[in-house]
């Protein structure tokens, strides 16, 4: 008899486990697709966790742009002294000195190493 009882209870379980699944699966897809949510919230491109890294980033390029301002600002300076209707007479004369090797014959050349 119990064997009996087996093969009768067999499907009964089985359409109690099937009903159980069909039941649980919408919740558990539920909490799946929660889940995937909340580990791109955290841990994804834009996440919190990639916060840090866009700060750091953002400093290193404002220190980068700092450095760029102020060479372009002595750039400019310089350009500024060498304007043909108002050049510097001592910057002309450093980079004409400078530039082509001219020197007057009464000077002396120190090189310092």
């Amino acid at each position: 008899m119990p064997r009996a009882l087996s093969k009768v209870m067999a499907p009964n379980n089985q359409s109690r486990m099937v009903a159980m699944l069909k039941r649980a699966g919408p919740p558990a897809f539920g909490i799946i697709f929660m889940g995937f949510f909340i580990y791109f919230a955290l841990a994804g491109p834009n996440g919190v966790l990639a916060y840090r890294e866009y700060d750091r980033q953002l400093e290193a390029r404002q220190k980068e742009y700092a450095e760029l301002d102020k060479k372009r600002s002595d750039l400019r300076n310089r350009v500024e002294q060498l304007d043909p209707r108002r050049a510097n007479p001592d910057m002309v004369d450093e980079l004409v000195r400078k530039e082509l090797n001219v020197v007057h014959p009464d000077e002396v050349i120190i090189p310092i190493q």
